[in-house]
């Protein structure tokens, strides 16, 4: 797998997941093949039925002004309409643009399994607060709000492999979608950028799922 870089906190870091990688595989292969393969894996977080006609996957970076509207304004709704009746399984990977982006996911994925989307709305809500200034002490008011102590919080952020998953991911949907801004949405195979009404999506859900 090829590798590329992301500059965090004046290091070089590459990217070499092993669910980045998977994804590449599978996906490759389904695209060789002539179909789309989401190529969830264990690593992924998803929402919605697993038999949903639509899969939508979102690629997002946590300091993304626009990716933050689309979490505050559009998401509620999509999540009611579409993904908890059924029609759409959600899949949102992280795709950090810069350091404090991927700290944030990093510790998004040490809370507590279910609070984790929670979590996410929460740093996306309070965007302006966190990221101005010491994000890393806003980052630990939030984890420690959702049960990380600060010492479960260190430890977090120093987690080179769990680094390196959320790295692989982003170098994942860069080489199979040409992602290369946030948010941007895999819907059914089809890349779509940048952040969209609830109409749009709702036009996009139905010409995916042919009805």
């Amino acid at each position: 797998m090829r590798r590329r870089v992301l500059i965090v906190g004046g290091a070089v870091v590459a990217a070499a997941g092993i669910a980045g990688a998977v994804v590449l595989r599978r996906s490759e292969d389904a695209i060789a093949a002539g179909s789309w393969d989401p190529a969830i894996t264990p690593f992924d977080k998803v929402l919605g039925s697993a038999n949903a006609p639509v899969t939508i996957v979102e690629y997002a970076s946590f300091t993304c002004p626009h990716c933050a509207t689309f979490h505050t304004d559009t998401w509620p709704t999509l999540k009611e309409r579409f993904v908890d009746s059924g029609q759409v399984r959600f899949v949102f990977r992280d795709f950090p643009l810069n350091e404090p982006a991927l700290r944030a996911g990093m510790m998004a994925r040490c809370v507590p399994e279910d609070r984790y989307f929670s979590v996410v709305e929460v740093i996306f809500s309070t965007l302006d607060q966190w990221s101005n200034g010491d994000w890393r002490q806003g980052l630990g008011r939030i984890g420690r709000l959702a049960g990380l102590s600060q010492e479960a919080f260190d430890a977090c952020l120093a987690d080179k492999a769990l680094e390196e998953q959320i790295l692989g991911l982003r170098l994942a949907g860069q080489q199979l979608y040409d992602i290369n801004s946030t948010p941007s949405f895999v819907i059914n195979g089809k890349t779509f950028g940048g952040g969209r009404t609830i109409e749009q999506f709702a036009d996009i859900i139905e010409d995916a799922s042919g009805a």
